[in-house]
């Protein structure tokens, strides 16, 4: 006896761009052209260059882009979220002060290494390179289970690995004893010339557990973002230090939702709106 009959099976449309809060899953890290396909389940095109991440600066500095591919763990949309590498000191704009890194990727700039915070100074440390603070920043979320406040404990990984894009200490921590699910922004990033991307913020997260508070409070009011802006750093709870790397003068110039992940609408983001902006309106 034949038959046709069942339950249908749910389509996800994974063309759709996402903005919003997401946990995420790290499933792969800098992928080759074999887990684009076994893990991510893409099929590269033979000129693709996603495989591609050892480049050159302009200064002719080798440079290494680092993708972190997470899978949100409700809609199991992947995302990549990208570290770009130069082998170059971190200095500031005027050259008076270079950013320094210790043994557990923490960083602190300073004129001179003896005016370094001692708080710093009780590991090991050296001058930080391009694009480590946010690398390292990334790292101690995923890792979120290491104890970095033990005396013993390193986050460290070596420099000259890292130019040749070895990633084996890290793919090897990919469900490994101490990564965990990661908390990020998906966003969208438009270009001068009116094009669309989809973007992670790269600069901040925060433990799966944080994303908790984005229920309770909506933090795309001024006046609570005002709140945070308003507390000593160190006052500041590990989700509002989050709210405040993404919307102070340093954080994302893309589009975001203090949101649970969900489908893009340009019509709210002004930059690709057609519509005028309101002087009246919430919009303003």
């Amino acid at each position: 006896m034949s038959g046709i009959g069942g339950k249908q099976r749910e389509i996800k449309d994974f063309g759709k761009k996402k903005v919003g809060l997401f946990s995420g899953k790290v499933i792969a890290i800098n992928p080759s052209i074999e887990e684009y396909k076994e893990v991510l389940g893409i099929d590269l095109k033979e000129d693709s260059k996603a495989t591609e991440y050892i480049g050159e600066s302009k200064e002719g500095n080798r440079t290494v882009r680092i993708n972190f591919w997470l899978e949100d763990v409700k809609s199991k949309n992947r995302f990549p979220v990208g570290f770009f590498l130069e082998d170059k000191e971190k200095e500031n704009k005027d050259k008076t002060k270079k950013q320094y890194i210790n043994s557990v990727g923490a960083t602190s700039w300073a004129d001179d290494p003896n005016n370094l915070p001692d708080w710093f100074k009780g590991r090991d440390y050296r001058v930080a390179k391009v694009g480590e603070e946010e690398l390292y920043t990334f790292l101690s979320n995923f890792l979120g289970k290491l104890d970095l406040r033990d005396p013993e404990a390193v986050l460290s990984i070596e420099w000259k690995k890292l130019m040749k894009n070895n990633l084996s200490d890290l793919k090897n921590q990919i469900d490994g004893e101490y990564s965990q699910n990661v908390g990020a922004m998906a966003e969208v990033k438009t270009t001068e010339d009116g094009k669309e991307y989809q973007s992670v913020y790269n600069k901040a997260f925060v433990p799966e557990y944080a994303l908790k508070n984005f229920k309770l409070v909506d933090y795309s009011k001024p006046e609570e973002q005002a709140k945070i802006k308003a507390k000593a750093p160190k006052d500041r709870k590990v989700h509002e230090k989050f709210v405040f790397a993404i919307t102070g003068e340093y954080g994302s110039k893309n589009f975001f939702k203090f949101t649970e992940l969900a489908d893009y609408d340009p019509a709210e983001n002004i930059v690709s709106s057609n519509e005028p902006i309101s002087k009246e309106g919430s919009d303003y």
